[in-house]
């Protein structure tokens, strides 16, 4: 049978899976596979396994519960192989590999970050602060009827929104990346102009979170910053 992989860590990692139900319905019985250094959580893997409510949530609180007693490497949800000897050869195989990202992981957590900036506010900012996209504007809405006029404040609207985008993007990073040990950045998506994930170590938690608190703040209620965390470290296996 397919076996069902959530996490690997050492094998002096305590991997306390007592009261943990495993993904599927009935839910899987969760066991651990062992070699000289390295283990890795496992289950048999359901025959039709997607992405619902009840094994996404099993998922998630097995790497919680692993997580709170010391560093793991969570896998992503839906990850499987053909059997437990799999999973030991990639273990051997890779076992230094695994090794070294277990250490770079070592008391921390993931804080995964999203920012946006109110729609209205940022087009008004613009209309305020650029003469020419003003001028477009007032042309526009006098009655001039030439259709070059919406086209072009449309293009230089546009080009003013990635400028001033990739500007606020950078601040906030630069704000807050010396509080992490690494960083990943992911395409934003929708209005958001940022989508980030910090490595944030233990130690650095309560400054990190005072100064994305205070960043908030600064940028005022047009500004939507969304931080999720502590979470397993995904972004950074």
């Amino acid at each position: 049978m397919a076996v069902y992989v959530y996490s690997i860590a050492l094998t002096t990692h305590p991997q306390r899976l007592d009261g943990l139900d495993g993904v599927g319905d009935p839910p899987e019985v969760l066991r651990t596979v062992r070699t000289g250094k390295l283990s890795a959580v496992v289950s048999d893997a359901p025959e039709e396994l997607r992405p619902k409510r009840r094994d996404l949530g099993a998922h998630q609180a097995v790497q919680e519960r692993l997580m709170a007693d010391g560093t793991i490497l969570p896998l992503q949800f839906g990850f499987t192989t053909t059997d437990d000897d799999a999973v030991r050869a990639v273990l051997e195989d890779r076992a230094d590999e695994f090794s070294e990202r277990l250490r770079a992981l070592e008391d921390c957590a993931e804080y995964h970050l999203k920012a946006a900036q109110d729609e209205n506010a940022l087009l008004r900012q613009i209309l305020q602060e650029s003469d020419e996209a003003r001028e477009l504007n007032d042309a526009i809405r006098s009655g001039n009827s030439s259709p070059e006029l919406p086209l072009a404040l449309g293009e230089l609207v546009s080009q003013e929104v990635q400028e001033r985008q990739d500007r606020l993007a950078a601040a906030v990073l630069d704000a807050l990346r010396g509080f992490a040990r690494e960083e990943r950045s992911s395409q934003a998506t929708g209005n958001d102009f940022l989508n980030v994930s910090f490595l944030v170590t233990r130690d650095n938690e309560k400054r990190f979170l005072s100064e994305e608190q205070s960043l908030a703040e600064e940028l005022g209620e047009d500004f939507d910053l969304r931080l999720l965390g502590p979470l397993p470290a995904y972004s950074f296996v």
